[in-house]
């Protein structure tokens, strides 16, 4: 026999974000995706605390959010066939609309057994289960047992636990990053460099990949804020980042 451990409330990845979305009161239409992905990481951070695997489910909705949460962050947005803008969340709102809508019929079916059941209440239980055990003879069968079955069952259960050892487990990892701190490190770095400043100087600052791919979103969040530019250098293998002279007063 398996069991399958389950926290209240949460049994799948959209049932966590229907939560968040209820709980805050947010426009199911208008997800923040930024919001939304930080409070479903530290959900995922609070399972591994308590030694419990994420299942691969959480692992891909995570991986999706942050993949629309970079989307949006682009200055370009993608555009269907008729010249109109795509949201990167649509395909997100529509699973968690046809979700939530499984989930409520669920629940109306859950109160109408409910209802039945006080109606039609189930009789004679000992009785049946006394005619099950007197056709079946049960202590026969228990004094047919010897060392062979027992071992035969024995090697099964360790077959069985060996497996369930030998599953992938899912990791999440935190990083020392956020996009926030990122931003200001960028804009330190530019005030440092006179308001101009290479990528590559920003790699060879920080060289780790994720610091790499937290300082790039960074820029697209500062662009998308218009507080910066970019100029392409030569090569294209880099490109420069300079402050726009309108956001150096603001914050003057």
């Amino acid at each position: 026999m398996s069991f399958e451990i389950k926290l209240p409330l949460f049994e799948g990845p959209f049932d966590l974000l229907l939560f968040f979305i209820e709980r805050d009161e947010l426009d199911i239409y208008d997800i923040p995706i930024s919001t939304i992905t930080q409070d479903f990481l530290a959900y995922l951070h609070e399972l591994e605390k308590m030694n419990l695997d994420v299942a691969s489910e959480f692992i891909l909705v995570a991986a999706t959010l942050m993949r629309i949460k970079a989307k949006m962050l682009l200055p370009r947005p993608e555009l269907d066939e008729e010249g109109n803008e795509i949201d990167p969340r649509e395909d997100l709102v529509r699973h968690l609309l046809e979700y939530k809508r499984f989930k409520e019929a669920s629940k109306q079916l859950a109160t109408w057994e409910e209802q039945w059941l006080q109606h039609e209440k189930r009789a004679n239980i000992q009785k049946e289960i006394l005619a099950i055990s007197s056709k079946h003879n049960v202590e026969a069968e228990l004094q047919d047992i010897d060392l062979y079955k027992l071992l035969r069952v024995y090697q099964k259960v360790m077959d069985r636990f060996q497996k369930e050892q030998d599953r992938p487990k899912h990791e999440v990892q935190q990083f020392p990053y956020t996009i926030g701190q990122q931003i200001d490190f960028v804009l330190g770095q530019l005030q440092v460099s006179a308001g101009r400043l290479a990528f590559t100087t920003l790699m060879e600052e920080m060289p780790s990949k994720i610091a790499i791919i937290f300082n790039f979103l960074a820029i697209l969040d500062l662009l998308q804020q218009r507080r910066i530019t970019l100029l392409l250098g030569e090569g294209f293998n880099n490109f420069w980042i300079e402050q726009v002279a309108d956001a150096v007063n603001q914050e003057v």
